[in-house]
C-alpha cells in the first residue's frame, strides 16, 4: 500500500513538473512583456561572449536609449578584460551621446555594472572536469541574477510619471527584465539559470527574466551549437539571425544585419 502511494505520488510529481516546464519555456507559451513607462527603473543584463562575441553585441546595442533600459549588467568571463574594457567604453559613448540630448531621465546613462563569472570551460580543459567548472558558473549566474546591482542601483531611486514629476516612489533594481546575449557556453548557462529562477517562480519572476539570443554574423547557414541547443529546447523569447536563408532553415527570426 505505502509503496502504491509512493508511486503514484512520483507519477504526478513529475507529470507537475513537466507541465511547468511547459509553462515556463518561452518556446512553449508565448507571452508579451509586461507594459512600463518610459524611464521607469528597468535593468538590462547583457552577456558578452568574448572576441568577436563582445564587438558584435556591443555593436548590436549602438542605438541603445538608456531611457528604455535604465540600467546595464554586463556579464563577462574570467580573464576576459578586453570585453570589461570594450563595456566601459560603450557606457563611456553612450554617456556623452545622450548628455544634454534628453529630458527627464530617471537615471543617468552611465548607471551600469560589470560582473565577472568563472568561465564553464577554459581553453582546452579536458572534458572530464567541465561539469564542474560548468556547474559553478551556473551558480555564479544565479548570484547575478538574483542580486540587486552593484553599487549604483542598490541605492533607492525616486521614480517618475509619464509627464517627468517625482511620484516619489522608490524603486531598488533587482532581477533583469530583459536577458540579451550571443556568446558560447556562458550564454547558454545564464539562460538555464533564467529558467529555473522562473520555474520555481522566486520573487515573481515567472513573468521576468525575458531572454533573446542573437546568433553570430558569422553564422551563415547553420545555427552554432549554443543557438541549437536555445533553438531546439525552446528556452528563449526570441531568437535573431541576422541571415535570411538561416531564418528559413531555422526558424529563427531575421531582422538583416544587425552588426554595423
Amino acid at each position: 500500500m505505502t509503496a502504491s502511494l509512493t508511486a503514484t505520488f512520483a507519477i504526478i510529481l513529475l507529470v507537475s513538473a513537466f507541465f511547468r516546464v511547459l509553462y515556463i519555456l518561452p518556446g512553449c507559451n508565448r507571452t508579451k512583456p509586461r507594459a512600463r513607462r518610459r524611464g521607469q527603473p528597468t535593468r538590462l543584463l547583457i552577456v558578452l561572449g568574448s572576441g568577436g562575441h563582445t564587438s558584435e553585441m556591443l555593436s548590436i546595442l549602438h542605438n541603445l536609449d538608456p531611457n528604455l533600459y535604465t540600467h546595464r549588467s554586463y556579464i563577462v568571463s574570467s580573464g576576459d578584460d578586453f570585453s570589461s574594457s570594450k563595456a566601459i567604453e560603450f557606457e563611456t559613448a553612450l554617456q556623452a551621446r545622450w548628455k544634454g540630448s534628453t529630458e527627464n531621465m530617471t537615471l543617468a546613462p552611465s548607471t551600469y555594472d560589470i560582473n565577472v563569472i568563472p568561465r564553464a570551460r577554459k581553453i582546452h580543459q579536458p572534458l572530464l572536469t567541465t561539469p564542474f567548472s560548468s556547474l559553478r558558473c551556473l551558480l555564479s549566474c544565479f548570484a547575478i541574477l538574483r542580486a540587486p546591482c552593484s553599487q549604483q542601483s542598490s541605492e533607492r531611486l525616486t521614480g517618475q510619471d509619464d509627464k517627468g514629476q517625482s511620484t516619489g516612489e522608490s524603486a531598488v533594481y533587482t532581477y533583469p527584465e530583459l536577458i540579451v546575449a550571443n556568446g558560447p557556453a556562458t550564454a547558454v548557462l545564464v539562460i538555464v539559470a533564467c529558467l529555473l529562477l522562473r520555474f520555481f517562480n522566486v520573487n515573481g519572476t515567472q513573468h521576468r527574466l525575458r531572454t533573446i539570443y542573437v546568433e553570430s554574423w558569422a553564422r551563415v547557414n547553420s545555427l552554432s551549437l549554443s543557438g541549437r541547443i536555445l533553438m531546439h529546447g525552446g528556452m528563449v523569447n526570441r531568437m535573431i539571425v541576422q541571415w535570411d536563408n538561416l531564418a528559413r532553415t531555422n526558424r529563427g527570426e531575421f531582422r538583416g544585419a544587425l552588426v554595423h
